[in-house]
């Protein structure tokens, strides 16, 4: 065990501030002959350093457009200049897929189970803006095409929480329906005009943002509309979902993102790096992400409105924007023809690379691991957690192992409180309760 506790005890203050920096999980549960508990710290695999850029490019890339995580851990993205529909591993092997119907393809919807963007069947569907058609390709390729009278220049499309695809008719002036067999509705309402990007709201609607009348939509599943004005919504384009439960969006001629609340409550957020922001996702960082088509960069924005920019000579009319499942950020780069990769944060890339957390007791039970991403709230629910269980079965060490035991505890406390992890009123609890753990 004393090389468990070096980990946490026996590292310097500037050793344990680089390391709680970038470390991003816990791993509880020091074995010994007669129980399973513990709490250290284990140091993560390096990462890249936030806003580093990676570029790929392969010939069948053309003008690629809208991009989406699939459910297959890889990136699918649209190539409207040549009617196909791309797919990039996160190790980048790119395979095209050509299909009867495509034609301009622009927003491109499917995922990792669970999200607002996912295929309901477990196929990416995309919006055919030339041919007016709606398109959907399994994992493995196959293409099928959906048309409709009332599809008329397709634009942004997202999995509504009903089962359904969602699209905007930007030249129609409508919201449409379509069911995983084919089945269309279309919606009209008031204040429609251009509809351009669409996602399901935390609210269990479907929000849209209107170009053409600066406004922010939003419609029930049976197709009622509401329209929001402000003035902070002007020529809006990309919109998301934030980690704050808030509608973000982009406001693409006046160089600002916004922020609207599902009540309607409008923040914008301006910044000299803002040039025709076009698209916005939520990172994996708890920020969000967003290109600037004219300014060739990708920027970035927190929940509180701090704005930081990245460039990088690859970067160019970026467009489409999506969170990896590998930690880093993906784009489509309209302007060279390739996909951009942008790192979100110095945490390990993967779920895999991740601590994972252990508390049990001797029969192992109460197991939490592969955890994709803690939290300052998270890190002291754990550690709060972590200490009570410790308090069951401390009773069963002696007492060399019970001074281990809280030495590691409160050495892990400390190096996540010189680390920015817990505040100081969290430690001084934590360090109480292990303080309070007694044998018997």
């Amino acid at each position: 065990m004393s090389g468990f506790r070096s980990v946490c005890a026996g590292a310097s203050a500037e050793a344990a501030t680089a390391r709680a920096r970038r470390c991003v999980g816990l791993f509880v549960g020091l074995i010994s002959a007669v129980a399973l508990s513990a709490c250290l710290i284990a140091g993560p695999a390096q990462a890249a350093a936030t806003g580093t850029i990676t570029n790929y490019t392969d010939p069948s890339m053309a003008v690629p457009t809208g991009i989406v995580t699939g459910p297959d851990g890889a990136l699918w993205f649209t190539n409207a200049a040549t009617g196909s529909i791309g797919r990039i591993t996160t190790a980048g092997a790119v395979t095209n897929f050509p299909g009867a119907g495509i034609d301009d393809p622009q927003g491109i919807a499917g995922g990792v189970a669970g999200a607002s963007t996912a295929g309901p069947d477990g196929s990416l569907w995309f919006v055919n803006f030339y041919n007016n058609s709606i398109g959907e390709i399994s994992t493995s390729g196959a293409v099928t095409n959906y048309t409709d009278p009332s599809i008329s220049g397709p634009w942004g499309i997202a999995m509504g929480p009903d089962g359904a695809m969602w699209f905007t008719n930007e030249n129609g002036n409508s919201i449409g329906r379509i069911t995983t067999s084919g089945t269309v509705t279309n919606y009209t309402g008031t204040g429609i005009d251009e509809p351009n990007q669409i996602v399901a709201g935390p609210d269990g609607a479907l929000w849209f943002t209107n170009s053409g009348n600066n406004s922010i939509g939003r419609s029930t599943t049976s197709g009622t509309v509401t329209n929001f004005t402000a003035a902070g919504i002007t020529s809006p384009q990309g919109l998301a979902v934030g980690p704050d439960g808030a509608l973000w969006f982009t406001n693409f001629f006046t160089n600002s993102i916004g922020r609207m609340t599902t009540s309607g409550a409008v923040t914008d957020y301006t910044s000299p790096s803002l040039n025709e922001p076009l698209r916005i996702a939520a990172g994996p960082d708890g920020a969000m992400w967003f290109t600037n088509y004219e300014g060739n960069s990708i920027g970035r924005i927190t929940t509180a409105g701090a704005i930081t920019n990245f460039t990088g000579s690859s970067v160019s009319a970026p467009e489409g924007i999506t969170a990896g499942p590998d930690g880093g950020v993906w784009f489509t780069n309209t302007g060279n023809n390739s996909i951009g990769r942008i790192q979100a944060s110095q945490a390990a890339e993967t779920p895999q690379e991740l601590c994972e957390l252990t508390v049990g007791d001797v029969e192992g039970s109460n197991r939490y691991q592969g955890l994709p991403r803690l939290t300052k709230t998270l890190v002291n629910q754990i550690l709060t957690g972590a200490c009570t269980q410790l308090g069951t079965i401390t009773p069963k060490l002696n007492a060399r192992q019970f001074a281990q035991v809280v030495t590691t505890y409160k050495a892990a406390v400390t190096v996540l409180t010189v680390g920015g992890w817990l505040t100081s009123s969290q430690a001084s609890s934590l360090t109480t309760l292990a303080n309070g753990l007694t044998m018997s």
